[in-house]
């Protein structure tokens, strides 16, 4: 049997503003809407470090699958950065065929020091930490990333999300 599941992919670096569309999307998607966070899986779950080799991929792939069989919306959100994760992004195309929404913000480094401000843990690390992690446009070459840009708010990115799952 085919699943209708649709997969949302929010990437881009620290301060990005990733988490809480992701968090905002899984209200309006409704109960029942799998929520994968890069930074819950790694740092929190399995306590590892990022890397070419992280365990957290393999962990990844399994919610995905997951997902896509149990639930009608799968979100992954997190730096998940191209090279690293190209396994898992593989392996989402598999599974998710034509229904996957890929998102990559695109911002200056500098609006992500100022989003980063805003956050509750903005002092677990800062600007130095943030640049040492930087990848610009570290675009997936798997999928068609739509780019998300700094002049769109909380509010019209949800909006355009949307909007694109429905079309």
């Amino acid at each position: 049997m085919e699943s209708s599941s649709k997969i949302i992919i929010l990437r881009g670096n620290s301060g990005s503003g990733k988490t809480t569309v992701a968090k905002e999307l899984q209200k309006k998607l409704g109960r029942g809407t799998l929520l994968i966070s890069q930074d819950v899986i790694r740092r929190e779950m399995l306590w590892v470090k990022d890397g070419s080799d992280t365990k957290a991929v393999s962990l990844l792939i399994d919610l995905v699958k997951y997902g896509r069989k149990n639930c009608d919306y799968v979100i992954l959100e997190g730096i998940l950065y191209a090279d690293w994760y190209k396994e898992l992004f593989e392996t989402v195309k598999s599974e998710f065929n034509d229904n996957v929404y890929a998102y990559y913000y695109d911002i200056p480094f500098e609006e992500t020091l100022k989003r980063h401000e805003t956050k509750p843990n903005c002092h677990d690390f800062g600007r130095e930490d943030m640049k040492q992690w930087w990848r610009d446009k570290d675009f997936t070459g798997v999928f068609k990333d739509r780019a998300l840009t700094k002049d769109l708010g909380l509010d019209e990115t949800v909006e355009i999300i949307l909007n694109n799952l429905n079309e």
